[in-house]
């Protein structure tokens, strides 16, 4: 049921045209409280999509009674009319729920550069219909409706001690730090106050959507909802809700991972030993984001040197030549030099796990990304973004 398996919480996906497929394209998720707790992170990037504009407003008291999400148009670069759409979307489902259009937050993923008034009419009319077709079941409807060049929904659910987190994500390209081309919505009959519901929210993402890095492009409508409806009456231990709450965020990062765009690998970057987590994190992402090391990874090649040149562009802390690589197992490189055999390392299966020990601190961090294939640059010349 993902994001209504929490008490307090209806959802609902239906077709409202926006997809040339006839496919469901919006969703609504309501929370029926008694809590209307809500917290967000979105996109870094500057430019921004009009739903991301609106939604940061709205979030401001902590309050969110409701998340209306379109799939099949960005609304995003569509000017002061794109803005008003999203305005106008949050009006209409307050106006059916009757609720204040300030507690409604809007999300919107597809075609940036579109948006007229067609498209307007067809996400209003999608609000109506899925104001009506709310539903306790409807969770799986609903996760459904947001996906784009996803091949699966996506979606998690963890149980608490009383209390229970459900989720639904999409995503499957332009996956980088900021979080990614995704939105996210999740859910929990927890009590909590917006500042809990918010610090615990951070801390999740940071070590999850954030460190997911499939091809390096940031989108303009990344969104992560938190609703908290406190139905469950059981308030819990915050580290454990923490905890829960990151587990779940991880699984999700990992099936966004697994979704990506052509990928026919799944690549963990492990960084270990590094004088701080920033830094960590810093190489990580630099061979994430190192094309050559990707295709190499695409053709079965366990090329070190390239994680090597990759790391050296960093303004990390480590000794080049005092440097460790495995790669499946295999420590293809130490000390900056040759180890084991290239012909010992197996990268056929689609899971792959590259470890980098940089013998220059206690700290450690792990990057999400994919490979580089045909299919990718098939798929996103194909398809407009």
């Amino acid at each position: 049921m993902t994001v209504t398996a929490p008490k307090g919480f209806e959802a609902a996906g239906v077709a409202a045209g926006l997809k040339s497929t006839g496919k469901p394209d919006v969703a609504v998720v309501v929370n029926r409280g008694p809590l209307k707790v809500g917290a967000a992170v979105f996109t870094g990037n500057r430019a921004k999509a009009n739903p991301i504009l609106w939604s940061e407003q709205a979030i401001g008291d902590g309050v969110v009674e409701a998340i209306v999400l379109n799939s099949g148009g960005a609304n995003c670069f569509t000017g002061a009319f794109g803005f008003q759409t999203t305005h106008a979307t949050a009006e209409k489902a307050a106006e059916l729920l009757g609720v204040s259009s300030g507690d409604v937050v809007v999300c919107s993923t597809g075609l940036i550069g579109s948006g007229d008034e067609v498209f307007r009419a067809k996400v209003l009319d999608g609000v109506e219909k899925g104001v009506a077709a709310l539903s306790a079941d409807g969770g799986q409807d609903a996760a459904a409706a947001i996906m784009t060049t996803d091949t699966v929904s996506k979606t998690a659910v963890h149980h608490g001690d009383g209390w229970t987190i459900g989720a639904m994500a999409k995503g499957a390209g332009m996956l980088a730090p900021g979080l990614a081309t995704m939105l996210v919505v999740i859910t929990t009959d927890a009590v909590l106050q917006a500042a809990q519901a918010d610090a615990a929210l951070r801390a999740a993402t940071r070590t999850s959507f954030d460190r997911l890095d499939s091809d390096g492009c940031m989108s303009t409508n990344d969104q992560v909802t938190l609703l908290v409806s406190g139905a469950s009456g059981r308030t819990p231990d915050p580290a454990a809700f923490a905890a829960a709450l990151a587990q779940v965020c991880g699984e999700l990062a990992r099936k966004l991972q697994g979704d990506a765009e052509g990928a026919s690998h799944d690549i963990t970057i492990e960084v270990a030993h590094a004088a701080s987590e920033s830094d960590a994190v810093e190489v990580g992402r630099s061979v994430a984001r190192n094309n050559l090391f990707k295709t190499a990874i695409f053709g079965n090649d366990p090329n070190w040197g390239r994680v090597l040149a990759a790391i050296g562009t960093t303004q990390a802390a480590f000794d080049p030549y005092d440097t460790d690589v495995w790669m499946n197992g295999v420590r293809v490189c130490t000390a900056g030099g040759p180890d084991a055999p290239r012909e010992q390392v197996d990268l056929t299966p689609r899971a792959t796990h590259v470890l980098i020990d940089l013998k220059s601190g206690p700290a450690t961090a792990t990057i999400l990304t994919n490979d580089l294939t045909h299919d990718y640059v098939h798929e996103n010349s194909a398809y407009s973004s």
